[in-house]
């Protein structure tokens, strides 16, 4: 890690990215305690900052304190998943049209780099590399459609998301080979500047995530 212990500006701000970052990547992942002493010594400096970022990451929803015990990284339940994916589906539906309607040729280049990696006739087993592309997709779409206001909530959520406790599957909750067909219809859409069907198809990506994660829960419930 980086020693941030002679950068005095912004320190808070800065050790609050990097914990963020930490748990989007997966390096602190669902419900694990936060080493405080550990990250406070390889970031050079002192627990005051480390404090200041975990708290204003407790407001956000991403971490959780508890009495004399620490801070952990936030678990959600399934039921909590299920109302993220819902703001996500209407969010990043809206999100998708505005991008269809202001995209630019450059911006059009770029989404079609999104997923180039893998290979369609091929399953797809690397799925930490498709996880990590899956949140740069949906990250650029927020950043071509979203306004700022927009933008600052979904970045929240899609945390949330993306560092969802299926370890196993890189916190993905369905196959990359299902949802990668989705993606791309979505890219075409945009590409197109479509803004219905950049909606529509967009609002439909999260549909069949919610489906998939409400039958888990009552699965679960039954079980």
């Amino acid at each position: 890690m980086r020693n941030l212990g002679a950068e005095h500006a912004n320190l808070d701000q800065k050790v609050h990215q990097i914990l963020k970052n930490m748990i989007i990547d997966r390096q602190l992942l669902p419900g694990q305690k936060i080493p405080q002493e550990k990250i406070a010594r390889e970031l050079g400096v002192s627990r005051t900052p480390l404090i200041a970022a975990l708290k204003y990451l407790e407001q956000e929803k991403l971490v959780e304190s508890k009495p004399r015990r620490g801070f952990y990284v936030r678990l959600f339940s399934k039921a909590e998943m299920v109302n993220i994916f819902e703001l996500r589906e209407v969010l990043e539906g809206l999100t998708a049209r505005r991008a269809a309607q202001k995209v630019s040729d450059a911006e059009i280049e770029r989404l079609r780099q999104f997923f180039a990696q893998f290979d369609l006739e091929h399953p797809i087993r690397d799925y930490k590399a498709y996880s990590r592309e899956d949140r740069r997709f949906h990250t650029y779409v927020t950043q071509i459609g979203a306004k700022e206001f927009l933008k600052s909530i979904l970045e929240t959520t899609n945390i949330i998301s993306f560092s969802y406790q299926l370890v196993s599957s890189e916190g993905l909750v369905r196959s990359p080979d299902e949802t990668i067909h989705e993606h791309l219809a979505v890219i075409e859409a945009i590409a197109g500047r479509d803004p219905e069907a950049a909606e529509s198809l967009m609002r439909r990506h999260f549909k069949k995530t919610i489906a998939a994660l409400t039958r888990e829960l009552r699965a679960g419930k039954a079980a």
